[in-house]
């Protein structure tokens, strides 16, 4: 039992687990990678309410004597240090599967506004991506076929992907009114996004990541379905402000992808249907 200092305002919890051969394909990435992204899923959830995360708690559950956990744990430490979310306890135990279980405790703020929740989008709000999608995905594509050299950058954000905190922090400043991260993929969270809010979505735009043309022979596909990009994904009233908040914080822009409508049922790409992709958890 940790014992630790209460956040100032409201708290987050946040968990959520990594499963070898699920969630990573130790074939392709290595422990270090595997314990960096535990981390870094529930840092990014964090992030999509608008707060920053405090302590976190850690339990492995696997082949114990098979396991590396100097590596391992370099993974895990690296993003908690990344995060500035020390890790103050947790637990280990045998299993054939190895799974990789954190929680996070965070600090959700006392002052207006309150945390960003996916249900808070209106009509007629603009939706936002902090950054284009699909580097993720196409990284794991040239893990797979051995041709990680080709792009490196990609195969890095598979293997070691960013939450944005800080673009978190500024889109709830700016009056976001709802968020999430892109983790599923852009289709199939921009639905979870849409469905709590109880709104229509037409996409205008998918932002595909540089490089991602040049590994997939559907890029746009990629971007929509991909996943564990860990982007923002928020509505908000008023772009400018949004724009202005993050410019001031000296943040990249957010890019416009599309609209929030008054038809719950509306699932738009363009001028057809958004296609259901992305990840299914089953």
């Amino acid at each position: 039992m940790a014992v630790v200092p209460a956040p100032s305002g409201s708290m987050l919890l946040a968990a959520d687990a990594v499963v070898a051969g699920v969630h990573c394909d130790l074939d392709l990435v290595g422990l270090d990678d595997m314990g960096w992204k535990a981390m870094v899923a529930n840092v990014s959830d964090v992030a999509a309410v608008g707060g920053r995360p405090c302590y976190a708690v850690v339990t492995v559950c696997g082949p114990l004597a098979q396991l590396d956990f100097d590596l391992l744990y370099d993974g895990l430490v690296g993003a908690s240090d990344a995060y500035e979310c020390p890790i103050v306890g947790g637990d280990l135990s045998s299993s054939a599967t190895l799974v990789v279980s954190v929680a996070v405790v965070g600090d959700g703020g006392s002052g207006v506004p309150p945390p960003v929740l996916r249900s808070g989008a209106r009509p007629g709000d603009t939706l936002f991506v902090t950054g284009p999608l699909g580097s993720s995905a196409a990284g794991l594509e040239l893990l797979r076929s051995g041709q990680t050299a080709d792009a490196p950058d990609l195969v890095l954000s598979h293997r070691r992907p960013r939450a944005r905190l800080d673009e978190g922090t500024a889109a709830r400043a700016a009056g976001a009114t709802a968020m999430i991260d892109v983790s599923d993929g852009l289709a199939s969270d921009l639905r979870h996004l849409a469905d709590a809010s109880g709104v229509g979505v037409v996409l205008d735009r998918v932002p595909i990541a540089i490089g991602v043309g040049r590994v997939s022979d559907d890029p746009e596909a990629t971007a929509l379905g991909g996943g564990e990009d860990y982007e923002l994904l928020f509505a908000a009233p008023d772009p400018t402000r949004i724009e202005t908040a993050f410019a001031e914080r000296g943040l990249g822009t957010p890019l416009r992808i599309g609209r929030c409508t008054d038809d719950p049922a509306e699932r738009r790409l363009r001028d057809g249907d958004l296609p259901v992709v992305g990840w299914e958890h089953r």
